[in-house]
């Protein structure tokens, strides 16, 4: 039934990803998403053109790094075709049969959202280059030396990818997207819009001040800012008056670990670990042994905010901290020649 959000079934569907960002909070329209315009404006041209055309959207890439709202996107996306929508995610995807379950069942027009795109299979990515391009997949009817295949064809739907590496992507794979957005990290003006709208949703009543203040600490994020708004709310609840004022929101923020800029625990142990060893080049992988936390996640989720923010470069030779990270943390930065060497160049 055109217009209804339906999850999948099978093994290659995940129907509760991004719990992080409540469903109560995420915008069901574009006329209520705040921030990312362009994006917004070349989606709405793209999507009516193809109404107007009664043809399946372009299949589109969503880039950027986490909690900026490429789900959100994915689900507007799909209301406003008045299409049915899927959700799994690329490391789910194990083998092509898990594909290949859900590709036949998809109706005219449907939108097929696959979170994390990049870290799909090699097999199962090139399984997808004759479903996205042709509208068909091949299914082996019988093994061996006389083997054949034979082409299943499919409904014209619409395949919506996020990433948040889109460099991983192979350039066949990459090419077969008609539509490719990258979203940016948002201006504290737009997150202030965000937390004041979350606040009336939540029944949370927060000041001028206090959602600035969120704001300016989130990194960019939308779902980092709803993520503290939904904190600080309890603390004012708690120990307040209920309603969120500037000093609730710097006690909750500090009970959180987050920094007056916007650093929190993860961070500053990845800053302490590089100074540690003289401020770097350190490896990616010395680093995640050290601070406990995968490779992956300090890449794609920590990395960008402190290299945006100059804490943190990466060179050929590792990561390095930057004379700022050494001021953030209170250490004097380390003279990269000791001094008994520097009379040599005196």
């Amino acid at each position: 039934m055109p217009g209804v959000m339906r999850e999948g079934a099978g093994p290659a569907v995940c129907a509760g990803q991004d719990t992080s960002f409540d469903d109560t909070l995420r915008p069901a329209s574009f006329a209520d998403f705040v921030g990312q315009r362009k994006t917004v404006a070349n989606l709405q041209i793209a999507i009516k053109a193809a109404r107007k055309r009664k043809e399946a959207l372009d299949h589109v890439l969503l880039s950027g790094m986490p909690g900026l709202g490429k789900t959100t996107l994915a689900r507007i996306i799909a209301l406003e075709m008045k299409s049915n929508f899927q959700h799994t995610s690329g490391p789910i995807l194990k083998r092509p049969g898990d594909l290949a379950g859900m590709l036949t069942k998809l109706e005219e027009g449907d939108v097929l959202f696959i979170d994390e795109i990049h870290r799909m299979q090699a097999d199962v990515e090139e399984y997808l280059y004759s479903a996205m391009e042709d509208f068909f997949i091949p299914i082996a009817v019988e093994t061996g030396p006389n083997g054949r295949t034979i082409n299943i064809p499919l409904k014209k739907f619409t395949l919506v990818g996020a990433t948040t590496r889109e460099g991983l992507l192979s350039e066949p794979f990459r090419a077969r997207f008609g539509i490719l957005e990258k979203l940016e990290p948002y201006p504290v003006e737009d997150l202030i819009t965000i937390i004041l709208r979350s606040g009336k949703i939540l029944s949370a009543e927060i000041d001028a001040d206090a959602a600035k203040l969120l704001s300016g600490r989130a990194r960019g994020t939308p779902r980092i800012a709803n993520r503290y708004l939904r904190r600080v709310r309890d603390l004012a609840q708690v120990k307040g008056r209920g309603r969120i004022e500037a000093p609730v929101a710097v006690e909750g923020l500090r009970m959180l670990g987050v920094d007056d800029a916007g650093l929190d625990d993860m961070d500053r142990k990845i800053l302490r670990t590089l100074i540690n060893h003289a401020g770097g080049p350190l490896g990616l992988k010395t680093i995640s042994v050290a601070v406990g936390e995968q490779e992956d996640t300090i890449e794609e989720v920590y990395e960008p905010y402190l290299i945006q923010q100059d804490f943190l470069q990466r060179t050929t030779r590792g990561r390095k901290a930057t004379e700022k990270a050494w001021r953030h943390l209170g250490a004097p930065p380390m003279d990269p020649i000791p001094s008994p060497q520097r009379q040599l160049f005196t």
